[in-house]
């Protein structure tokens, strides 16, 4: 199993993926229209096909990101120390993201 993932990891390694993901400048991505087009074609696409579930998971992926780029979060670790106090409401997030989806993939039926 380890031969297999070596060169993807090789590879995501060579492109530098992480770094470019993390230097994404939010506003200029959503105002640029190679990014905005599709993206706003694909959201359509699935209001048209009413995929709920499908329209949830991107408004949560787009909600996490921006608040894993929050002051907020900026702030959960100081001078190399985790902040006690501000650990709760951030686990509080992850919990919420994954009781929605539970409910959307396992209760709710389509």
């Amino acid at each position: 199993m380890a031969d297999f993932l070596t060169p993807v990891l090789n590879f995501i390694d060579s492109t530098h993926l992480f770094e470019q993901i993390r230097n994404v400048q939010v506003k200029a991505l959503f105002t640029n229209p190679w990014f905005l087009v599709p993206f706003i074609a694909q959201m359509g696409w699935w209001f048209y096909k009413q995929a709920v579930n499908s329209i949830v998971c991107t408004g949560l992926a787009i909600g996490l990101w921006w608040f894993s780029g929050s002051s907020y979060t900026q702030a959960l670790i100081i001078n190399g120390e985790l902040q006690p106090g501000k650990i709760l409401p951030v686990a509080g997030v992850g919990i919420g993201v994954l009781l929605v989806l539970i409910y959307l993939f396992f209760i709710r039926s389509d």
